[in-house]
């Protein structure tokens, strides 16, 4: 029988600590704008901050994915809503020489983190980072590795636990997090076009 992939929370906890003093040490004691993706990464986030000893201030950003037809054909947006508008990312402008942090839990294709991080860039931050917990490399469809990784794993597992959900919806509330094979992503069919 072969064994399930799994990382036990102990582990998982000892790696998060170790970005967070790895980021740490990079931002130099300079404050910190977190940009927090939700819902998935609510947890990882959570963890991961507390383990950055540095100034910083949080924000929270939800992405909304829709399928629209435009001129008679089907197309794949996706939108980002904040606290300060619901227009997206432009509620940020505040960021201009900032030194940014994006935190999502898992990068696949990219294709949504890399659209989110151009919109950000376009505030002018000092700098903008991206730390991720699980880097799966092996769909990734753009040029874009994550600065801070957790973990480095296999594109085709379904992950679950630690804030993120099995294929039926359950078991956001594990403590450990267990890897189901499958085909599909956490950001499967997301990988369509996106509205600049």
């Amino acid at each position: 029988m072969t064994k399930v992939p799994s990382y036990s929370a102990a582990r998982i906890a000892n790696r998060v600590k170790a970005l967070g003093r790895e980021i740490a040490r990079a931002s130099r004691g300079r404050r910190l704008d977190v940009l927090v993706t939700m819902d998935r990464s609510f947890m990882f986030a959570a963890d991961l901050i507390r383990a950055i000893d540095v100034p910083m201030t949080l924000h929270f950003v939800r992405e909304d994915v829709r399928d629209i037809e435009l001129d008679g054909r089907a197309r794949r947006e996706i939108f980002f809503a904040n606290r300060e508008t619901t227009n997206g990312v432009e509620g940020h402008a505040k960021l201009k020489g900032r030194d940014v942090l994006l935190v999502d839990v898992v990068l696949d294709s990219g294709i949504t983190q890399d659209f989110l991080l151009r919109r950000i860039g376009e505030s002018k931050p000092r700098s903008l980072r991206l730390a991720v917990l699980l880097d799966k490399t092996s769909n990734r469809r753009v040029a874009l590795e994550p600065d801070y990784f957790g973990f480095r794993t296999a594109s085709n597992q379904l992950w679950a636990g630690y804030g993120l959900a099995a294929g039926n919806g359950g078991g956001p509330n594990g403590k450990h997090l267990v890897a189901a094979s499958g085909k599909r992503s956490e950001n499967s069919g997301r990988a369509a076009k996106k509205k600049r």
